[in-house]
């Protein structure tokens, strides 16, 4: 029974709770077995160290003096410090309290008096890290499965001359499902209607391919007064788009010409980072009235300098609607709610269905598990 407010009675559901594709789609992590970019390489400096949360698990990530990036769990085994609130010397993580080190392989290092014990062989876990297009990857999951799942491939960004990009990262409140939902429902271009970042709403195609969801728009991209005049339309008019859900990334391609990838990292039930790299051929930006084609490294510059004319204001709008969302789905996820597009129904059905297999996959290898124990058990009895 509500309150007088209309409020639901208790918290949303868990996923195992869930009556309706909403509501799973709300409650459901994201498979921790891929690579997931938590952080700029530049912001992590010799002698840093950083915590970052995968779905409330913590790892400590720090650069040594060698300038090579390791990621252990954040904790000490000694007291269960967490080791973020120590500091790195030379190439190992010390935690504050009684000085216990670890390295890379979270083998840990104690040098005060041991009182006539051997030195314990006492190591936590370690975890799969590495740089590439300017981003830290960590691998939360299963440490085998990082050798044969690679982080996503993006040719453009690769070679000694890159396209022009920029890297926009921020914090937003709310599930993750609901900005891979903002991203996929063009249908909210009310919402920036001060930028127009797109104009048009028509899906030409929405093809479930199993692990990824396809979409085809007919939108004209970077359609506001200002981006417009920077845009050369001549040899298309920027208005085809493909995008993709390919769990659990999120990438588009307008007319080869413009494209972006969005990395999410789900750091608890409704807090994420969010991490966009657009990028754009070259030849695509003009100068207005001019129409020259401008050198790389010009378009490389006015690339970052949308990064705080449009780029952030643009998607702050999102932050600060899906952090109202979050909110409106605490107080009233019991309520109908009506979704009109197929888009967004695909992606929520993708997001559920690659939770399920996560979680039987994981319940599978918790069961052999224990008849492994069982199995011990009987033969120590004998």
């Amino acid at each position: 029974m509500h309150d007088l407010s209309g409020h639901a009675p208790g918290p949303p559901p868990s996923f195992e709770q869930a009556k309706n594709r909403r509501q799973k789609a709300r409650s459901a992590g994201l498979d921790p077995n891929h690579w997931y970019a938590v952080e700029q390489s530049k912001r992590i400096h010799k002698g840093d160290k950083v915590e970052v949360k995968f779905l409330g698990r913590s790892m400590a990530v720090f650069r040594g003096d060698d300038g090579r990036l390791r990621a252990i769990e954040n904790r000490c085994a000694h007291r269960n410090l967490k080791l973020t609130e120590g500091k790195v010397v030379g190439c190992e993580l010390v935690c504050p309290y009684h000085g216990w080190s670890y390295d890379g392989e979270g083998r840990a290092t104690i040098t005060h008096d041991l009182f006539g014990h051997k030195s314990p062989n006492i190591r936590i876990a370690s975890v799969p890290v590495r740089e590439r297009y300017g981003l830290v990857f960590l691998f939360p999951g299963d440490p085998e499965l990082a050798t044969t799942r690679d982080i996503p491939m993006i040719p453009e960004l690769e070679g000694p001359k890159p396209w022009p990009h920029v890297i926009v990262q921020f914090e937003c409140p709310g599930h993750h499902s609901m900005l891979l939902e903002n991203v996929s429902d063009f249908t909210h271009g009310f919402l920036h209607r001060k930028y127009q970042p797109f104009y048009g709403t028509e899906v030409l195609r929405c093809e479930d391919m199993g692990d990824r969801i396809e979409v085809e728009y007919k939108s004209k991209i970077a359609a506001g007064r200002f981006q417009n005049m920077f845009i050369n339309r001549s040899e298309s008019d920027c208005d085809h788009m493909l995008a993709c859900y390919d769990y659990p990334y999120h990438w588009s391609n307008t007319d080869n010409r413009i494209k972006h990838f969005l990395f999410t990292l789900p750091q608890d039930d409704n807090h994420n980072r969010h991490m966009f790299i657009f990028y754009v051929r070259p030849d695509t930006i003009r100068l207005p009235l001019i129409g020259a084609r401008l050198p790389h490294w010009l378009v490389d510059r006015m690339m970052k300098a949308q990064r705080f004319i449009t780029l952030e204001p643009l998607l702050g709008q999102d932050v600060w609607v899906i952090e109202r969302e979050q909110a409106g789905w605490e107080k009233f996820w019991d309520r109908p709610a009506p979704e009109l597009s197929p888009v967004v129904r695909a992606f929520q059905d993708l997001t559920i269905r690659k939770w399920e297999s996560y979680l039987a996959s994981r319940n599978a290898a918790a069961g052999e598990a224990s008849c492994g124990n069982v199995i011990a058990a009987k033969e120590l009895v004998r």
